[in-house]
């Protein structure tokens, strides 16, 4: 779940995106000051548009939100206040870990990917990279599914030339942390971190 305010480019809207929808599927329903969005298909709820969302709650920040247990009860009384019956559960660990590169195998389809086992402290991802320098062994940023990167991207299952993927090895750049060299490859982190760790810049 990944939660946008910014009144000055949208308006008085708060956005809540739970999970990606195609466009062609995307369906609407509105009661009140909410507009539920879904898939037409499978009646999941995709997120949500609170309007007038200021008159609800006071929301600091100009993008994205902080996701803490404070907010999602807020956007919970305010869709029990306006008729919806749904209550959203979050996950709310840290999307940026410290993870550690078990084993590095070539992609069966492509020759500049390769296919990571990498352990993020609760469990081990398999992250499809395209960076020349990733290796086993290393200690390595990793974007989690719904990480929200600071370009905007926001992290999702993928599959990259048939092979599935659960995340992202960031770049320096990715990260957008300061003096990070332009070549291609990512950030490689030092013995010093901890396995599972939040990483935080």
């Amino acid at each position: 779940m990944n939660v946008f305010y910014n009144r000055q480019g949208v308006g008085d809207v708060l956005l809540v995106s739970l999970k990606p929808i195609q466009p062609d599927q995307r369906a609407f329903e509105k009661k009140g000051d909410v507009v539920r969005i879904f898939d037409e298909k499978t009646g999941e709820t995709a997120g949500y548009n609170i309007f007038q969302a200021s008159t609800y709650h006071h929301f600091d920040g100009n993008g994205l939100l902080e996701l803490n247990e404070e907010l999602v009860s807020v956007i919970n009384n305010i869709l029990e206040k306006n008729g919806w019956n749904e209550t959203i559960e979050v996950d709310l660990s840290p999307k940026f870990v410290v993870g550690y590169v078990k084993e590095k195998k070539k992609h069966p389809n492509a020759d500049k990917l390769s296919v990571c086992q990498v352990d993020v402290g609760t469990e081990v991802l398999q992250i499809v990279c395209g960076a020349p320098n990733v290796e086993a062994g290393q200690k390595v940023v990793v974007a989690k599914i719904g990480a929200v990167m600071p370009s905007g991207l926001i992290i999702q299952e993928a599959e990259l030339r048939g092979v599935p993927s659960y995340g992202m090895i960031c770049s320096a750049r990715e990260l957008e942390l300061p003096n990070a060299p332009q070549e291609k490859g990512i950030l490689v982190l030092s013995d010093e971190y901890e396995v599972g760790q939040p990483f935080t810049w």
